[in-house]
């Protein structure tokens, strides 16, 4: 007898595990509380090990030909000083979460899986069967102001490089091209005021005078796409101390500025799929499949999370330029952060 996984939470993570246990005969529901197509507060790239896992899910050739685009240099910024354009190891695979979302979605369904779209799960967190793939979780702050994520769209938006990250007083800034002219334009920033959407819009486009302010000179924005998302927590958790098995932003959220957010999503759903391929035949007990699922999933991202904390940290503090000129005219220094964090 084959057991049937649950999967709570329809983003990148319980999207890519269903496909997954689906490819291999597993039956499985999917409950997402949303409907797709949506726009999530999001890099939009994948890199690094997620681009290899999303090809073995056997999604990779579909994107493509959905219009992804492939990032081959990066460039950090800061406010008034342009950074050295770097080759990318790897070229990152950009794409709007709108798209990818939705064809993700699609593909599950296509298999057999079992999508329940706008239903949030109600059961008991302690059913055997149960994955939470649910995202980020929402923090109260009560230190200091609140971090707060937000993206929209533009067009007509110029950069020097595949990937660009622009640092400011408030925080940071990605740019990239997701396909078809379009820019996606995320930022993780901290103020006073941004209390309401036309202050964040004004706080992602950065100081007059600035290098990002420049860059969005002339954007026209597709104001459907804005959205954000405050609360947002930056310390790291281990698997192991949740109480049932999670994968991707369930398990805990890299700092952002490292870009790495969509790559672990889909590397969490591959490393959970053999055990739960276990349970489900009868191979393992329910705690067994829980350990080592956390198990597998801490010893690939500690060593990641600690470094990308650090990296978050130091670019964090005034010292930000330095850091990025070390980074700039230190080629192994940068290459360095970059393999350590992917």
């Amino acid at each position: 007898m084959t057991r049937s996984i649950t999967i709570a939470g329809g983003g990148l993570a319980g999207l890519a595990l269903g496909i997954g246990l689906r490819r291999n005969g597993i039956p499985v529901r999917l409950h997402e509380a949303g409907h797709y197509p949506r726009h999530r507060v999001c890099g939009e790239f994948i890199s690094g090990r997620g681009r290899p896992a999303l090809e073995r899910l056997g999604t990779e050739k579909r994107l493509l030909e959905l219009g992804a685009v492939e990032a081959h240099t990066a460039a950090f910024h800061t406010e008034y000083c342009a950074g050295v354009i770097h080759e990318l190891p790897e070229p990152a695979l950009c794409i709007s979460r709108h798209v990818l979302d939705l064809e993700l979605a699609k593909t599950f369904s296509a298999l057999g899986g079992d999508l329940c779209v706008g239903s949030r799960w109600r059961g008991e967190s302690c059913d055997e069967g149960l994955v939470c793939a649910t995202g980020r979780r929402r923090h109260a702050t009560t230190v200091g102001q609140p971090w707060i994520g937000v993206k929209m769209h533009g067009q007509n938006i110029p950069l020097r490089a595949g990937l660009e990250l622009h640092f400011s007083s408030m925080g940071y800034v990605g740019l990239c091209h997701v396909g078809g002219g379009v820019v996606n334009v995320c930022g993780l920033l901290r103020g006073d005021p941004l209390d309401s959407p036309k202050s964040v819009r004004a706080a992602l486009c950065g100081n007059p005078g600035s290098i990002l302010h420049q860059r969005l000179a002339h954007a026209q924005w597709d104001e459907a796409s804005f959205c954000s998302m405050a609360g947002i927590s930056l310390d790291p958790l281990r698997a192991a101390n949740h109480p049932l098995p999670c994968v991707g932003d369930s398990i805990t959220m890299i700092p952002p500025l490292t870009g790495n957010g969509m790559s672990m999503a889909f590397e969490s759903a591959e490393l959970a799929i053999p055990h739960l391929m276990e349970w489900s035949r009868g191979a393992l007990s329910w705690a067994q499949a829980q350990s080592r699922i956390a198990t597998a999933c801490d010893a690939a991202f500690s060593r990641r999370l600690a470094v990308a904390g650090f990296l978050q940290r130091s670019f964090s503090f005034r010292s930000q330029g330095l850091l990025l000129k070390i980074m700039d005219f230190i080629p192994w220094a940068w290459r360095l952060a970059f393999e350590n964090t992917r």
